[in-house]
Formats: structure tokens, sequence, C-alpha cells
């Protein structure tokens, strides 16, 4: 019997998962409105906070590692990278996108828990249209990366471009998978919000955002940098550094090894055995979310 059966019979409280979302996109773009409009609601800038949080971040972080440290290229300091600001900036703004979406979406069942205890509609909407809030502040911010990086002298070809395509979706679904898994899970464990603060503090610093690959495998062995690639945020990273980083360098900078042929297949891979296992849960712990909320 089909899903759309008539007379079949359902349990209570479940709905067809992320399959539902094709259906509800009007209701998909309500919550995306009302998410953006809760948050800015009663203040001065609003959506002109995309670009000072992150514009602020990128100046700490420059001064201090690309200054202080040294890890901008220099007369004094030819080892360093050049056309730092852009490689520093390129990874913020996906570690930003990634950090938000998946902080937001894991609180976002819990914050709207007085919407769903009084009408059913598919709960996975929350998660999503927490990513998709995300993108909309990440879309500024990826703005001012081209600006900077055409100021730059930024000369990408085709195949860049959809390196930066394939690093966005990565994780993209990296994070809808995370959301939905610790969104449910944190109807019932309040502690999972500490677990993924936690997890986003190491994804920031366990990815090459503020640092080249080529430091961590001169500290690692073959095995353990193989661990480092497979992470799926790290190849987001890294195919965004080729996709506006590199084209503004000489063509000198190393490419990771295999990122293409190998981690980038990887890091899709395991987004969607993420966003698999993320959708499983969910449809399993949703059922009691109004009676636990």
């Amino acid at each position: 019997m089909s899903a759309t059966t008539p007379g079949e019979l359902t349990t209570p409280g479940l709905g067809g998962g992320l399959r539902d979302l094709r259906q509800s996109g009007f209701l998909l773009k309500l919550l995306v409105r009302k998410e953006l409009k809760v948050r800015y609601r009663g203040s001065v800038l609003g959506l002109l906070w995309s670009y000072v949080k992150p514009g602020v971040q990128f100046i700490v972080f420059y001064v201090a590692l690309g200054v202080f440290l040294g890890l901008e290229r220099s007369p004094r300091n030819p080892e360093g990278l050049s056309n730092y600001a852009v490689y520093l900036f390129s990874g913020i703004v996906l570690i930003n996108f990634f950090s938000e979406a998946l902080g937001n979406a894991a609180r976002s069942i819990v914050n709207n828990g007085n919407l769903i205890k009084k009408i059913y509609l598919p709960r996975e909407l929350f998660p999503v249209a927490s990513v998709w809030v995300s993108g909309v502040h990440f879309f500024p911010q990826l703005v001012v990366l081209v600006a900077g990086c055409v100021i730059a002298g930024w000369h990408p070809d085709v195949f860049q471009l959809l390196a930066a395509v394939a690093g966005f979706l990565i994780v993209g679904l990296l994070a809808t998978g995370l959301g939905l898994l610790f969104g449910a899970a944190n109807v019932y464990f309040r502690d999972s919000e500490n677990l993924v603060d936690m997890l986003l503090m190491v994804a920031t610093w366990a990815s090459p955002v503020m640092y080249a690959w080529t430091m961590v495998q001169e500290k690692l062995g073959a095995a353990a940098f193989a661990v480092y690639q497979a992470n799926p945020v790290t190849i987001g990273v890294e195919l965004f550094h080729y996709a506006f980083w590199f084209p503004t360098t000489d063509g000198s900078a190393a490419v990771p090894p295999n990122l293409f042929s190998l981690w980038t297949p990887v890091g899709l891979g395991i987004a969607l055995l993420v966003l698999f296992l993320g959708q499983l849960t969910f449809r399993r712990l949703e059922g009691r979310f109004a009676q636990e909320l």
C-alpha cells in the first residue's frame, strides 16, 4: 500500500521525513523568514551583522596569526603563505556557515517547542530552515570574499568554481545531517548542546582554516594525516582554498594530495552517510517530541 493511500494508518507524530519537504516549500520559506525576523528584532544593524562579525573575526585572526605568528608571506618571511588574507577569509566564511548551521539546527526543535506542541508539520523543517538561514548569512560573506579575491587578482577556471560548489555542498549536507541528529537528541538530552559547542570548537581548529595543510602533514604520520584529510569539513575548506585562494597565487602552492580523485568523493560520501543516519535517528525519536517538550 502506498504512503499516499487515504485509508492507511500511520503512527501519530510521524511524517515522511525529508521527502515531505518537497511539498512544504512554502512552510520552509515562512520559517526562514520567521527565523530572520526573530534574530534581528530590535537590532540596529540587522543583516549587516553578517558582515561585521566575520569581519572582526577575520581581523583578529589575521593580526594574531598572519602578522604576529608570521603566516603571511613577506620579505622577512618568505616561507609564509602568499595572500594569506584571502586564504584565511575563504576558510572562515565556510567554517562560519558550518558552525552557525549546526549550532542553530541542534537547538531548532527545542526552540520551536511551543509550535511543535500545538500543530503538526514536518519536524525536519526546523533544522533545515536553520541551515537555510545560515545560507542567507553566508551569501554576503561570499560576496565580500569574491570582491577581495578580484582585488588580489582572482582568475579562476570552471573546475575551480565547481570545487567551491562541491565544498559548500559537502559542508551543507554534513551540517544538515548533524543538525537532524543533534536536534532530535537535544529534545531528550540537553547536554547535546554542550557537545555540539565542543564539536564546533574542534572543527574550527582541526581544519586548515588558519594554517596550511602542509604544517599538519609534517607533524603527523601517513595514517593520521589520512584521517585528518578524510574530515568532510577539512575537504570543504581545502576545496574553497583551491577555488578562491589558489587562483590568486602564482600557482606554486601545493594542492593537498588526492584532493579530487579520492578525498572529495570520500567527503561527499561521509556527508551523505551522516545525513542518512541523522534522518534515521530523527525519525526514530520524533514521535515523542511533543510529550518531551
